[in-house]
């Protein structure tokens, strides 16, 4: 069940014109970028969409890349599309994690980035823990083990012209917010991603890297969230506005700008990636935490993130490019499909980089023993009831390893507009789904810069400021459990998972 009770318009949608003080918020995601322009009038936060643009792969002969180049020209229109008319004081970058570009002494870039998609990792993980071993690897940094981690994709750059020539690594957004003006640093959130930064100092592990056999020289200092980095570069011709560093992995910004209050609540940052975890005051580096699988990510205030990745809604992505059909016609068909559909193991490495996505399910499915899904309707609802699946197991592991009891998942980012994606999750996991904001990225984005700026304090202002400017759409669950305890049952049983029992 769903219900919104709140009038006004979602993420405090104001008007693009005004003279007063603006922070740009550049946020790329996994599949596309955008440009926000944030106002703040002393009650509320206002974002108005400046530009947005598709963030597509370049496959070159040496590999899958990110088109960073043509990326950093279209955040500079959106910025010249903020700044017209307006008081721009201050800009702050957010991106996806763990990929980052290699700089010469100069601060030449060597190449463009590498997409984490890329195959150069396969069989990466296993070289990089024979030189140090996974327990010894997640004692130190406490981030899941996933082939596209930046430790896994430094070590298929060994012995590469690019590494040899190196003097420093920048990740994507520490990179982006140099090429603006900012100094070269490397901000804590996304540096956290990289399995190579001390997850109870929030600094970089030179023994840890010193062990793997990396070049201690990469690593430059790092910085927190809110701290000024610098002024755009006069040749930009955009003013002398500040660069902020924000929480500059993207789903840092949207942590900070979910309103959550107490302790009972997870956040679930919602797009290509789902991204579902608590925040914690401190690391959790035991056993159990590495036997799930659990990563730990610095957050605003020197929060830690205890969350799982899980596959998101790239594979939605995936079936509208196959098909050629928008995202929200998919959501139309896949809520008028049969709900009797099979489920997936939606995080298997299969689902990764897949080349024909709707032959891959039907394969899967055949070899689990179900019926594959007939139409486009059920495929994508297969999708997302496997999703919702997947983030209730992962739920009761967050509350195994923490003591931690859910009743609340706050939802944000682009997830938030699919609403039966939220209405199943509400539904499969038993607990009250609060969708909302949309812009949860730019919003966070945006209340750091206030931060750095002097508007903000602590981040309980920065959560109750988004709590103002933005009010979330409620999905109660179902109140007959029998059918979702009967497919979540199904889903374990098709995942090969076993139900997570209480250690903390």
């Amino acid at each position: 069940m769903s219900a919104d009770p709140h009038a006004g318009p979602a993420d405090g949608a104001g008007p693009a014109g005004g003279s007063a003080a603006t922070y740009a918020a550049i946020d790329f995601g996994a599949s596309s970028g955008r440009v926000l322009a944030g106002r703040y009038d002393g009650e509320r936060v206002s974002l108005t969409e400046a530009a947005r643009f598709p963030n597509r792969p370049v496959d070159l002969p040496d590999g899958r890349h990110w088109d960073l180049l043509g990326l950093y020209a279209q955040a500079l229109e959106g910025l010249r599309t903020v700044a017209a008319g307006t008081d721009l004081v201050g800009v702050g970058v957010d991106t996806w994690a763990v990929d980052y570009g290699l700089l010469d002494r100069d601060g030449r870039l060597l190449g463009l980035p590498f997409h984490y998609r890329d195959g150069r990792t396969e069989g990466m993980v296993d070289r990089s823990f024979a030189r140090v071993s996974r327990e010894a690897q997640y004692a130190v940094a406490g981030i899941q083990t996933m082939p596209i981690n930046t430790v896994f994709q430094l070590e298929a750059e060994r012995g590469s012209a690019a590494i040899d020539a190196a003097d420093r690594i920048a990740l994507i957004p520490d990179l982006l917010s140099h090429w603006l003006g900012g100094d070269l640093v490397n901000e804590a959130t996304n540096a956290s991603s990289t399995g190579l930064l001390d997850a109870r100092t929030g600094t970089w592990s030179h023994d840890l890297i010193g062990r793997l056999d990396l070049p201690g020289v990469l690593f430059g200092p790092t910085v927190e969230p809110g701290t000024t980095i610098g002024r755009l570069r006069p040749a930009l011709g955009l003013g002398d506005a500040k660069v902020h560093a924000v929480g500059s992995h993207d789903t840092a910004s949207a942590f900070a700008a979910a309103p959550v209050v107490g302790d009972d609540a997870a956040i679930l940052s919602s797009g290509t990636w789902s991204l579902l975890g608590l925040e914690l005051d401190a690391p959790v580096l035991t056993d159990a935490a590495r036997d799930a699988n659990l990563t730990n990510e610095r957050g605003v205030d020197g929060t830690i993130r205890l969350l799982k990745n899980v596959m998101g809604l790239w594979l939605e992505q995936e079936l509208s490019r196959a098909w050629n059909v928008h995202a929200a016609e998919l959501q139309r068909l896949a809520g008028e499909a049969d709900p009797d559909v099979p489920v997936l193991d939606i995080d298997d490495a299969a689902f990764l980089a897949p080349d024909d996505l709707p032959m891959l399910i039907a394969e899967h499915c055949r070899r689990t023993d179900q019926t594959p899904p007939a139409t486009k309707g059920e495929t994508v609802r297969t999708i997302f009831v496997s999703l919702a699946c997947r983030y209730r197991w992962v739920l009761e592991q967050l509350e195994a390893v923490s003591g931690r009891t859910i009743r609340t998942i706050h939802v944000v980012g682009g997830g938030v507009r699919n609403e039966l994606l939220c209405r199943l999750t509400a539904d499969v996991t038993g607990r009250t789904v609060l969708a909302g904001p949309v812009e949860g990225t730019g919003m966070g984005n945006v209340l750091v810069q206030l931060r750095a700026a002097g508007e903000l304090g602590s981040l309980a202002e920065l959560r109750a400021l988004a709590a103002a400017s933005a009010r979330p759409r409620v999905h109660e669950p179902a109140p007959d459990r029998a059918a979702a305890e009967d497919l979540y049952r199904r889903f374990l049983k098709v995942a090969q998972l076993a139900a997570p029992t209480t250690t903390a």
